[in-house]
Order: C-alpha cells, then structure tokens, then sequence
C-alpha cells in the first residue's frame, strides 16, 4: 500500500535537497568564478547571453537578471 503523501513533508525534503545542492556549489567557486565575475564587472559594453530550448530560457533569464541589477546585457538565439 502507498503511503499518503504528508505535504509538509516533502516540501521540507524539496527545501533541504534544493539548500545542499547550493551549498555542493561553494567548492565549484574557483579562480574562473573570480574571473568572470570581474570582466561582468568591468565590462564597458553589453554582455551578451545565448542559449537554445532550455538553457535559452535560462540565458534569457540571466540577461534580464543582469539588465535588472544594472549591468546592460542581452539575450540572442543563435539559431534566430
């Protein structure tokens, strides 16, 4: 028989499993995070973000997130 689904529950699961995928991401932070983060930073035009289906949407996202928080930037589908 199929246990009955406690909502609670599985949301507290969902949020601990989401926190420890961020917290897996903090020995990912090298040099090369350090280095994009300063050409964003000191970049004096546009920053450009492209991507196709699903990492489109997400490039798309994070262009809007930059031009959002100030750093001029655009989406381009390179099969556009």
């Amino acid at each position: 028989m199929v246990e009955p689904l406690n909502i609670k529950e599985f949301a507290e699961r969902c949020i601990r499993d989401e926190a420890q995928a961020l917290l897996d991401l903090i020995p990912q932070l090298d040099e090369n995070f350090d280095k994009v983060v300063e050409l964003i930073f000191r970049c004096d035009g546009h920053v450009v973000v492209t991507g196709v289906g699903k990492s489109g949407h997400i490039g798309a996202k994070i262009a809007a997130t930059l031009a959002s928080t100030g750093t001029p930037s655009i989406f381009i589908n390179p099969l556009d």
